[in-house]
This record gives structure tokens, sequence and C-alpha cells, in this order.
């Protein structure tokens, strides 16, 4: 019986991979984050679920007893709004990994996943539209995203020490905005393509005609969905190869283009009443997916607009319901999600 620990289980990528394990064969799932478990965007029966705070060094030493494999997506994130005015909370999440990392030392464990992101990269080759897709190298020299981009470069380079000096097998990827169904899509934390699908839909619903878009929307980024995050996730934690990996997308659009794809899919036009004092982030950012193509073999399979609509119709289907509203937007704005 292997066990696998899931940090961050309650959140959007830790509650769809618990979702992937969870009634395999010969594998014991353990669940952790600091949400009430009545707020996870997942609630799981056949795993070992625990809400608790692992930048307490004893709770992460107490729930790595005798877990074979640690996955930690646990993190002070959100949106680029989020990001931009919670610097030091999202710094705060460093402890977390510390703590684990010191935590598999002492209790034997024999891999460990960190999710890392595309915030770590140099701004610099950021700073235009549809720029050259982001090379791993690309991380230095150091100029990430102030804060959260910071703990991120910080805690992939105490994974790559803890496996020098303590042999332990670290795996670390770089996620590039990953979307899709069961996540957040309202309360502050949601990402571009969950608050357009909202805004869109709500539009159609209540019959106007125009939406608020950060920016000038002409911002470029490329967005990964969900299934092809989680497919990555693990064919990078299965293999041999300790490097960092970006898991992400090279389809490059502006959030206006993202936006026309969404009224395709919604058969509604809208105007964008656009909200130059936002927080709007680098200028351009995408994935370049040669190195882990070339040294995993994987590569996404999901387009955009086919993400986009599954995106859009559950999130259609939880408003218009009305149902796990609460779980999904006002549970979100919880610290530490």
């Amino acid at each position: 019986m292997v066990k696998i620990l899931i940090c961050g289980a309650g959140g959007f990528i830790g509650g769809h991979l618990a979702s992937k394990f969870i009634g395999e064969n010969n594998i014991k799932v353990v669940c952790a984050d600091i949400k009430p478990i009545e707020y996870w965007f997942q609630n799981f029966e056949n795993s070992e679920n625990h809400s608790l705070d692992l930048k307490d060094y004893k709770n992460a030493l107490k729930i790595t007893e005798g877990v074979d494999y640690i996955f930690n997506f646990a993190c002070n994130m959100g949106g680029m709004g989020f990001i931009e005015n919670n610097k030091a909370e999202c710094m705060l999440s460093v402890l977390v990994n510390t703590n684990l990392l010191r935590a598999a030392i002492k209790n034997n464990c024999k891999k460990f996943f960190f999710s890392s992101s595309a915030c770590v990269y140099n701004s610099s080759k950021q700073d235009k539209t549809f720029v050259k897709g982001l090379r791993e190298e690309d991380a230095y020299p150091a100029d990430p995203e102030d804060g959260y981009g910071w703990e991120k470069l910080f805690s992939e380079r105490m994974c790559r020490h803890f496996s020098e000096d303590f042999g332990l097998e670290t795996r670390v990827v770089r996620y590039h905005n990953i979307y899709g169904p069961i996540g957040t899509f309202d309360g502050g934390r949601e990402k571009a393509p969950a608050a357009l699908c909202r805004k869109i839909i709500l539009a159609k619903k209540n019959k106007k005609k125009i939406i608020d878009v950060w920016g000038d929307g002409e911002q470029t980024r490329s967005f990964l969905y969900i299934d092809d995050c989680i497919k990555g996730t693990m064919d990078v934690f299965e293999s041999n190869n300790q490097e960092v990996f970006n898991i992400g997308s090279e389809e490059q659009v502006s959030i206006n283009e993202m936006i026309k794809i969404i009224e395709d899919i919604a058969e509604y036009k809208v105007e964008k009443n656009y909200q130059l004092e936002k927080p709007k982030g680098v200028r351009g950012r995408s994935s370049d997916n040669s190195y882990v193509s070339k040294k995993i073999g994987w590569k996404p399979n999901f387009t955009l607009k086919e993400g986009l609509e599954k995106t859009y119709s559950w999130i259609e289907q939880q408003i218009l319901s009305g149902s796990n509203i609460e779980k999904f937007c006002k549970g979100n704005i919880e610290k530490n999600d």
C-alpha cells in the first residue's frame, strides 16, 4: 500500500489530483488543506482528510508520518489582483514548503513534488505582448513577480538543495495559468478564464451588454486546461528527471481574443469597459514546452477553446442553479487557500 499526501487538496489543482488517486488500488490518500473541509472544492469520502495549517512545523511533521509521496500545492495565491495586493501573505507560503521538506527528511519520505509558477520568470522577458515562449532557463538572472514569484523561486531552490544535501527525490514544475471546472470563479482569487466566463454568463443572464476588463485587453497569456495539467504533473513526477519543467500551453492569446472565444461559446456579444487602473501583471507571457517535450514526452491535448467550453458550461451551471456558490466564491476569500 502506497501512502500519498496531497497538501492543498481543498484547492483547485490539488483537488483534481486527489480525485484521480482516490479509488485506485493499493493507494491510500491523505488530503490536507487549511480551509475548513466544507469549503474544499471537492469533498472526498474515501480519503483521510485534515483541515490544518502547514505553516506550523508540528502539523507538517504529524501529517507526513508514514507517507511515501508528498504533493505540495498548498500556498496563498489567487488571480493577479490578489497576488499584487497581498505580497507578504503570498511569501509566507515559504513556511509551508520549508516545513514539508524538513518533515519529509525526518519521516523518510521517498519523493516530494512542488508546484511552482510561471511567475518566477524574469520580468524583462515579459514586457511586450506576444512574446516568445519562456524557457526554463529564463528564470535567471532572477527578477520574478514580486512577492508570490520570489516565494516560488526560493522554494524551487530549497527543493534542489534538499535533494543535493539529503538525497530527497524532488520534482518541480512551473504551471502556466491553469484553469477549468471545479475551481473558484468569484470572490477575488479567480483567474482570468473563470472571471471572464462569469462576467459574460451574468451579462447574458441579466441582458447587459458591458463587462469590466482589467487593463486594455491586449496583455497576452497562455492558459492550460486542468486535465492537461494533471497529466503533465504525473508525467514529471513519475520520470527520473529532477530538473524544473514548464507545464503550460504554447497557445498565446490576448485577453481580448479570449473574450471573443467566450462570446462565441456563449453566443452573446459584449462591450468592454477597460479598467486601466486595475492590476495587469506582465505584458505578455507564454510557455515554451520544447524541453519538457524532449525530456518527458508531455504535451497538452486540449485547445483553449475546448477547455473554455467545458469551463464555461460548469460555471454557468453553478450560477444558474445557485448551488455551491459559497464554496466556490465566498469560501475562497479565506486566507491561505
